[in-house]
C-alpha cells in the first residue's frame, strides 16, 4: 500500500489539493461566534396584567399557573416572581432534555389554566440561553436640535411597527427588542360631576362602550350573480366616533360620551426613561439565532439600519445609531487567536529547523500544518460547531501536536537513507517501520480528548470544540505523515544523507550526561525521586487558582442603583438625571487626566442610562480598557452618596451573565414566612459586607424590606349593599378614578390600541383626595 502511495506522487498531490479546497470552503461556511452556543435549559413564562398589584398578580396568575406547571416531567426548579403588572416564572431543566418537547409540554400545561382576569395578556413562553442574548444595542433619538419636535415617548408604537419589523428580517436575527417610551392609549377622562348630574355610573359608561364597540359577521347574501359577505360595523374608527357615541337615552334627549368625558389619543403611564449620552432615546437590542454567524449579522444589521434611517427615521425627524456591540470584541479576540496561531506555526517551524538542520526536510515536515489546520475546520463543520475563540484555541494547540507524527516519519526515512537506500525505497521502508507507532500515538491522543464530548454541563459544551478541533487535526496529521510526507521525501534531498551523528558534540555530551544519571541503581533511584519531588512541588506551588469556568470579562460595566421601597418614578428621575449629569462631563474626556490624578473618574466612551421607579442603571465602558475597575468603583461611590440606595456594579462577560459572572456566590433563602425570609436575607447581606472587603452584592428583589407602602380600600359592605354596589363595582370605579381601568380595544388600521377610563385628573389623583372621589350609585345617590 505504501509503495503505491509513494510512487503515485501526482495522485497524492491532487488529493491533497482537493482536501485543501474543500477545507477552505468549509472554513468560510462555519459560523463565527465569540463562544460556542450553550444548551438551552431554562424556560421563561411572562404574563402581563397592566395596573395590577403584586399581591393580585400572585393570587390570580402565579398560583393558577404553578398548579399546572409543577407537574412537568424532568423539571428541576421552578422560580416565580410577581411585580406590579407582571408575572414571571422560570423553569430549569437538566442537561440533555429535549427543549422542543419541553416547550410543548409547558404550553399544554398553561392551556389548562381555566381563565385569567380581564385585561391579562396571553402568557409568553420562550427558552433562554446566555449565548443567544442581545449582542447589538441601538439608540433611536431625535435629530440634533429636534427640528420636528418629536416626542420620543409617543414614538414607541411607530418604531415597533416600522423599524423592528424591518430589522427582524435580517438573516440570523431571532428577535429585536424595543424598550422605552410608552404604548399609545385612548384616554377617556370622565368627569364624576357630569356623570352624577346625568345619573350615570362608571360601569354604565364601560358597558355602553363595550356594547357598541363590536363588529358582527352576518354571513353571506346572494344578489343576482354575486355573493356578498355581510358584516355589521360597530367598532370605533376615530376619536370623533367615540365622542359621538350614545351612552344613554332619556326621553328625547341623548347623552353622548363627549358630554361626560374628554377623549384623547395619548400614551399609557410611562414606566421608565432611557438616555444615551444624556439624550432621550428608545432602546433597541438585537438577539441572534443559535448557530448563526455573529460577524455576518453585524454588518447586515448595520446596512439595514442605514436603510431604515434613510427611508423611515430621517423623514420623521429621528435617527438610529449604534451604542454598543459585542461583535467587535468577537472580531478582536478572533484576530488575536489567528495571530497567535500564525506565531505558533512560525516558532514550531524554527524549532523543527534547528533540530533537522535541513531546509528541505523542514519544508516537508511543516507540510502538514496548513492541511491539518484546514482539516480542523472540516471537523468543526461536520460536527455542527462554530469558529470561536475556543475552537481556534484548539486549532492553535494542535499545531505542535501535528508536527510530532511528521518528525517521527521524517526521522525514520532519513535513517534509511543513511543506511544507503535510495530516496524512494527509503521513503517506503521508513514509513513502513513506524506507521503502527504513529497510528497508536494518534489514537491515544484522540482518546485523551474524546471524553470531553460526553460532558453535558457548560464546561463540556464550551470545550468540546477544543476536542473536536484537536482530534480532527491530529487525525489529519497521521494521514499526512504516512502519505504526503513519504511521497514528498521520495522526491527531495534532505542534504543529510552523508552527515554523521558523531559530528554533533552537543548530542554526544547530552547522551553522556543521560548515561551518567542511569549508570547505577542508586543514581536511577535518585533521579526518579528528584523528578517526582519536583513534579509535586510544581503542582502544589505553581498551580493557579481553580474556577469552574473562565471569567471572559469585557471592558464594560453594568452598574445598578436600587431604590428603597415606595420611591416613585419622578423621584428616581430627579436622582438619575443628577447622576447622569455628573458622569457626562467625563464622556469623551482625555484618559491621561485620570492617569495624572486630575479627575476621580476615568474617561468614558459612552453613557447609557435607564431610570425606573425601582432604580437607576448605567451601562458604560472606559476609553482605556484598563480603567474598568476604577470606573466601576467611581459609579458605586456616587450611588452610595444617596441615602437608602444600594449599589451594585459588575463587568460584562462573554461566558456568563452580567450580574457577577462565574466568580459570584449565589445564595437562595426560602421558607414558609416572607417576613422571616427577608430578615434572614438582610442579615446575610450585612454579614457579607463585614466579611468581604468592599463586596459587590445584589439581591432579588432589589430591596430586602417589606416596607412597600400600600393603601387598601375596605368598603363598608352593609352600606355598599344598600346602595346596590358590588365588589366589582367599587373596585373598578376606584381603579378608573385613580390609575385608570381598561375598558376595550380600539383599532387604528392594523394597530390595536387599548382604551382606558380615567378620572378627570387623568391618573394623577393625590392620596389625600382618595376619600373624596364622587361615585354615583345605582340608587341615585353620590
Amino acid at each position: 500500500m505504501f509503495e503505491a502511495i509513494v510512487r503515485n506522487g501526482i495522485l497524492m498531490t491532487v488529493a491533497a489539493l482537493i482536501i485543501t479546497v474543500l477545507g477552505i470552503l468549509a472554513a468560510f461556511r462555519v459560523p463565527v461566534q465569540m463562544i460556542p452556543d450553550l444548551e438551552v435549559r431554562t424556560v421563561s413564562i411572562q404574563t402581563s396584567w397592566p395596573g395590577a398589584t403584586p399581591q393580585d398578580v400572585e393570587k390570580e396568575i402565579l398560583i393558577e399557573q404553578e398548579e399546572y406547571l409543577r407537574t412537568l416531567p424532568n423539571m428541576q426548579r421552578l422560580e416565580s416572581s410577581a411585580s406590579s403588572g407582571s408575572a414571571v416564572i422560570e423553569l430549569d431543566f437538566p442537561f440533555g432534555v429535549d427543549m422542543t418537547q419541553t416547550l410543548i409540554e409547558v404550553n399544554n400545561a398553561l392551556n389548562q389554566v381555566p381563565s385569567y382576569p380581564e385585561n391579562v395578556d396571553e402568557p409568553r413562553v420562550f427558552a433562554n440561553s446566555f449565548s443567544a442574548n442581545s449582542f447589538m444595542y441601538f439608540a433611536i433619538s431625535p435629530l440634533p436640535g429636534n427640528p420636528r419636535n418629536v416626542d420620543m415617548v409617543m414614538m414607541r408604537d411607530f418604531v415597533v411597527d416600522n423599524v423592528r419589523t424591518r430589522l427582524s428580517g435580517v438573516p440570523g436575527v431571532s428577535q429585536v427588542n424595543v424598550s422605552g417610551g410608552a404604548e399609545r392609549q385612548i384616554r377617556i377622562l370622565l368627569d364624576p360631576t357630569r356623570l352624577a348630574d346625568r345619573q350615570l355610573t362608571i360601569l354604565d359608561v364601560r358597558n355602553a362602550i363595550r356594547a357598541r364597540n363590536r363588529d358582527v359577521s352576518g354571513g353571506e347574501v346572494d344578489g343576482g350573480k354575486r355573493r356578498y359577505l355581510l358584516r355589521t360595523i360597530g367598532r370605533f374608527d376615530s376619536v370623533e366616533s367615540l365622542q359621538d357615541m350614545i351612552v344613554d337615552r332619556r326621553g328625547d334627549s341623548l347623552i353622548r360620551l363627549g358630554d361626560i368625558a374628554d377623549i384623547e389619543l395619548d400614551h399609557s403611564r410611562i414606566q421608565n426613561y432611557a438616555y444615551f449620552n444624556a439624550r432621550p432615546i428608545l432602546f433597541a437590542s438585537v438577539n441572534r439565532e443559535a448557530g448563526s454567524n455573529v460577524i455576518d449579522i453585524k454588518y447586515a444589521m448595520l446596512d439595514a439600519v442605514e436603510r431604515v434611517n434613510q427611508d423611515v427615521l430621517l423623514p420623521n425627524g429621528m435617527q438610529m445609531q449604534l451604542m454598543a456591540e459585542d461583535a467587535g470584541y468577537v472580531e478582536a479576540s478572533i484576530r488575536n487567536v489567528w495571530l497567535n496561531l500564525a506565531l505558533g506555526a512560525l516558532f514550531a517551524t524554527v524549532v523543527m529547523f534547528l533540530f533537522l538542520r535541513s531546509v528541505s526536510a523542514t519544508a516537508v515536515g511543516i507540510l502538514g500544518i496548513p492541511v491539518c489546520t484546514i482539516a480542523a475546520f472540516i471537523g468543526l463543520l461536520a460536527a455542527g460547531r462554530t469558529i470561536n475563540v475556543i475552537s481556534l484555541a484548539g486549532v492553535a494547540f494542535a499545531i505542535g501536536m501535528t508536527l510530532d507524527n511528521s518528525i517521527v516519519v521524517i526521522e525514520a526515512i532519513e535513517l534509511k537513507r543513511r543506511q544507503g537506500l535510495d530516496r524512494i525505497r527509503a521513503a517506503i521502508e521508513g514509513v513502513q517501520s513506524v506507521w503502527t507507532a504513529v497510528l497508536a500515538s494518534t489514537l491515544t491522543t484522540i482518546l485523551v480528548f474524546l471524553p470531553v464530548l460526553f460532558i453535558r454541563e457548560e464546561a463540556g459544551q464550551l470545550y468540546s470544540d477544543v476536542a473536536i478541533a484537536i482530534s480532527a487535526s491530529i487525525l489529519a496529521s497521521m494521514l499526512v505523515a504516512i502519505t504526503l510526507i513519504p511521497t514528498a521525501s521520495a522526491r527531495l534531498s534532505f542534504g543529510t544523507e552523508h552527515r554523521s551523528h558523531t559530528q554533533s558534540e552537543f548530542r554526544e555530551r547530552l547522551l553522556s550526561r543521560i548515561d551518567s544519571l542511569i549508570a547505577t541503581r542508586q543514581r536511577r533511584t535518585a533521579t526518579i525521586a528528584v523528578t517526582v519531588t519536583v513534579s509535586i512541588a510544581v503542582i502544589l506551588l505553581l498551580t493557579p487558582p481553580a474556577e469552574y469556568l473562565p471569567e471572559g470579562e469585557e471592558p464594560k460595566t453594568f452598574a445598578s442603583m436600587s431604590a428603597p421601597p415606595g420611591y416613585n418614578l419622578e423621584t428616581m428621575k430627579e436622582i438619575g438625571l443628577e447622576v447622569q449629569d455628573y458622569f457626562m462631563q467625563f464622556v469623551g474626556d482625555d484618559p491621561d487626566r485620570f492617569d495624572r490624578g486630575e479627575t476621580d473618574v476615568p474617561a468614558i466612551r459612552y453613557l447609557n442610562t435607564r431610570i425606573s421607579a425601582s432604580g437607576f442603571r448605567i451601562i458604560s465602558e472606559p476609553i482605556k480598557h484598563a480603567d474598568i475597575d476604577e470606573l466601576m468603583d467611581a459609579i458605586t461611590a456616587k450611588y452610595r452618596e444617596y441615602p437608602g440606595m444600594r449599589a451594585f456594579a459588575a463587568r460584562g462577560s462573554i461566558i456568563s451573565s452580567n450580574d457577577g459572572g462565574t466568580r459570584s456566590i449565589n445564595l437562595d433563602v426560602s421558607g414558609p414566612n416572607l417576613g422571616v425570609i427577608y430578615a434572614a436575607a438582610l442579615a446575610t447581606y450585612r454579614r457579607a459586607e463585614e466579611v468581604f472587603g468592599n463586596p459587590r452584592i445584589q439581591s432579588s428583589p432589589s430591596s430586602l424590606s417589606l416596607s412597600q407602602p400600600m393603601l387598601e380600600v375596605r368598603p363598608d359592605w352593609s352600606r355598599a349593599a344598600e346602595l346596590g354596589l358590588t365588589a366589582n363595582d367599587v373596585g373598578y370605579t376606584v381603579a378608573a378614578l385613580t390609575d385608570g381601568a381598561f375598558v376595550d380595544e380600539y383599532f387604528e388600521s392594523d394597530d390595536k390600541i387599548d382604551m382606558y377610563l380615567y378620572g378627570i385628573t387623568g391618573g394623577e389623583t393625590d392620596v389625600d383626595n382618595l376619600g373624596g372621589l364622587p361615585i354615583f350609585t345605582p340608587q341615585g345617590s353620590i
